[in-house]
């Protein structure tokens, strides 16, 4: 028989899942729930209070910034492996 999860761990999942930056496999991997649950209870508390607007607010910036920080990493690593080909090209 499974664990009873108190309001209050299903409450502090929510928040991690939704505002710590790590995936939703990771978080229920180191919660040590399924994910369905997860996804169940994020479903359940996403329009209480249980993440302020703002806490939330920034964690969308946040991930933003990673997919835009990600992109630019790729740009630079494509810019320089150009840069290698073109200068093992010189004559």
């Amino acid at each position: 028989m499974g664990l009873k999860r108190t309001d209050e761990f299903r409450e502090d999942a929510v928040r991690i899942a939704l505002t710590s930056g790590l995936t939703r496999k990771q978080v229920a991997d180191g919660l040590g729930v399924g994910m369905s649950t997860l996804n169940k209870w994020i479903t359940a508390y996403r329009d209480t209070d249980v993440v302020s607007k703002e806490d939330l607010g920034l964690a969308q910036e946040n991930d933003r910034l990673r997919r835009e920080n990600r992109i630019l990493k790729e740009e630079r690593d494509i810019l320089k492996k150009a840069t290698v080909f073109f200068a093992s090209q010189k004559p």
